[in-house]
């Protein structure tokens, strides 16, 4: 069974049992990009059903709508929001047209889901129409936006507790190698002591400053455009209706949108999406950073630092046997060099735009949700696959502190600097520990001196007092 719809350019045959319509296909049809459809993203279905109810609640109370359409319209709606029909929204996410294609299948969904509620056949547009109806009122042009950044603010969410959960991880293990001793290092050569769990924690401690961030970023996801319509100017829509449709939407949403001063700037700004790009790279250049650490300390096992383990979870390689590789924190260093380059697609695209709209959103609604969905991936794989199993090889990392020549800073309080540093030049090309030259041969101090002053405490806290 199937049915013929038209639009101006034409007809298509469609299979009866689909709720899109005739534009949707010309969408599909037109733009087969990444392989990505809109179902990919369940929560830009549902913010487009959140959109679409809260256009239609305020053309109901405003008179333009009839009640027994609209109530057919808002249960439509209620679908979309409850992910029934993610299968029937097809168009992909890259496309040309600023969205119009993913519009027009939400429209056609929502219109078709509607004609059935009221005893109607798919595609008898003469009753609910895509445009006339679910659209009244509207333009891709705010309707597109105001469901985007909605999107994004439920995305982030799952990605923001994956965050807060690697923060804990990070935390947890402070705790648990608190008193674990381990040479600090700058610039890769020994520098002070200090405990691998300081470390550790310093990794929660950088994650938490990247959730603040994404945070606020977030928040500006919450000023808005719809009832712009077009350009800014709310052509078609009627008086009133911008400032009811947003208060509705945040009614349906519990978030409190707020619309935007300047319809015309907003329609054509992008400027929060860059911001959120921004702050999704800066946490991905800090993930690349703790996994380069996380990578070098647990180097070897007999020719590197080794100074911890890491959970083996494979073979390393097809021909030398034993060998296991860190493969998480690599995996992740990947991911954060992909939101790291699609961070400047954003920009690019950004500033793409010409005179009231910028057309290149789509490619930013792709590349923010494939950053999202990847970083929340891949914290929630370091944390389950890596963080939680890291051991630490305590007595190694110990030994390399006592043996290192960093500890001579623990004693520059007393002998002073230009001392210490013969005395440290002259350990390395003697090949002679500190203690053999300032306890045993020098006789600088005695060897309870020693113990007293190269104490976990006062190596780790540098408290020379």
């Amino acid at each position: 069974m199937s049915r013929i719809e038209h639009d101006f350019l034409g007809q298509r045959e469609i299979a009866d049992d689909l709720y899109y319509g005739v534009q949707t296909v010309r969408g599909f049809e037109n733009f087969n990009i990444t392989g990505v459809p809109m179902s990919h993203e369940p929560f830009f279905v549902k913010a487009f059903g959140y959109v679409k109810k809260a256009a239609a609640m305020a053309n109901r109370d405003l008179g333009v709508l009839a009640p027994d359409i609209a109530a057919a319209i808002l249960e439509a709606c209620d679908r979309l929001i409850n992910g029934t029909v993610n299968d029937q929204f097809i168009t992909d996410l890259v496309q040309g047209g600023a969205g119009t294609s993913t519009n027009m299948n939400a429209n056609e969904v929502i219109a078709n889901l509607a004609l059935e509620t009221l005893g109607r056949e798919k595609g008898e547009y003469q009753y609910v129409s895509p445009n006339d109806h679910v659209n009244y009122g509207q333009s891709t042009n705010d309707t597109y936006p105001t469901a985007l950044r909605l999107a994004l603010i439920m995305r982030l969410e799952p990605y923001l507790a994956a965050l807060g959960k690697l923060q804990d991880a990070f935390f947890d293990k402070g705790k648990e190698f608190s008193r674990v001793l381990k040479m600090g290092r700058t610039h890769l050569q020994d520098a002070v002591p200090m405990s691998l769990g300081s470390e550790f924690r310093g990794w929660g401690t950088t994650i938490g400053e990247e959730i603040d961030r994404t945070r606020e970023v977030q928040k500006l996801l919450r000023e808005i455009n719809l009832g712009a319509t077009a350009i800014g100017t709310s052509v078609t829509a009627v008086r009133g209706y911008p400032p009811l449709a947003v208060r509705h939407l945040s009614d349906l949403t519990g978030l409190q949108f707020v619309l935007a001063n300047d319809l015309v700037e907003a329609t054509s700004d992008t400027g929060a999406y860059v911001q959120l790009s921004g702050a999704l790279k800066r946490t991905a250049s800090k993930l690349t950073k703790i996994c380069n650490d996380i990578r070098l300390l647990s180097s070897g096992p007999r020719c590197g630092l080794n100074e911890i383990n890491l959970p083996q979870l494979q073979p390393g390689s097809s021909i030398m046997p034993g060998k296991v590789n860190p493969v998480i924190p690599e995996v992740v260093n990947q991911v954060s060099f992909l939101v790291i380059g699609l961070d400047t697609t954003i920009s690019l695209a950004a500033s793409a735009g010409q005179l009231q709209l910028n057309v290149m959103e789509p490619v930013i609604a792709f590349s923010l949700f494939f950053s999202i969905r990847t970083m929340e991936r891949a914290v929630t794989s370091l944390r389950d696959r890596c963080i939680g199993g890291i051991t630490a090889n305590e007595e190694h990392a110990k030994n390399m502190v006592l043996n290192s020549l960093g500890i001579v800073t623990a004693l520059k309080p007393l002998f002073g600097y230009r001392v210490c540093a013969e005395i440290a030049r002259t350990s390395y090309l003697e090949g002679k520990s500190l203690h053999q030259l300032v306890v045993v041969e020098r006789k600088l101090m005695s060897q309870q001196q020693w113990d007293e002053m190269l104490s976990f405490e006062r190596l780790v806290n540098l408290d020379f007092s």
